[in-house]
């Protein structure tokens, strides 16, 4: 129904950068998605273009990027399943990350885990809790604010943010080159 990506060079973010797609979903959205979720109903997407549409807009706006999402897995899955040949070389899991660096909390939410590092979303505040824009933001902030906790150098970090599915390969040791 909704797609967002947040180009990051470096240090360097701008929320006005980020790119947003809404989609006419093959099939009705129920009132309990819309209820529980993102709040997107089927009038918000009646005049939206399908997957089709988008797809390859999508694609290429994705490129090479690494994935980082909360609960990163589902987000490869459905974008495994409606971009087959993308696959992103290196997906970070920001919910995954959160249990490493913070063991122990009652709630991994990102809502919640917004709220416990006091991060400031206001930048995206219009976009609304669970949808596209509003999770991919505070995705970024938190996998910042993850990193700056952790302590953990890069290696450390792959094997607490990077599902193990999804890691990158290694060179054995005494590798050719």
């Amino acid at each position: 129904m909704e797609i967002a990506i947040l180009p990051v060079s470096g240090t360097t973010v701008d929320v006005d950068e980020m790119r947003t797609w809404m989609v006419r979903p093959q099939r009705l959205i129920t009132p309990t998605v819309t209820r529980k979720v993102h709040g997107i109903t089927n009038a918000d997407v009646a005049d939206c273009p399908p997957w089709a549409g988008v797809a390859e807009q999508v694609q290429n706006a994705l490129g090479d990027r690494i994935l980082v999402a909360h609960n990163a897995n589902l987000e490869r899955r459905v974008l495994s399943e409606h971009l087959p040949e993308w696959t992103p070389p290196l997906v970070l899991d920001t919910l995954r990350f959160a249990k490493a660096v913070w063991p122990g909390r009652t709630g991994y939410g990102l809502g919640n885990l917004v709220a416990h590092a006091g991060l400031d979303v206001t930048a995206v505040s219009d976009h609304g809790h669970h949808r596209a824009g509003w999770d991919t933001w505070a995705a970024w902030r938190l996998l910042v604010r993850l990193v700056d906790d952790s302590g953990l150098d890069w290696e450390q970090i792959l094997h607490s943010a990077a599902p193990t599915e999804c890691m990158p390969p290694t060179a054995p040791e005494g590798g050719l080159w």
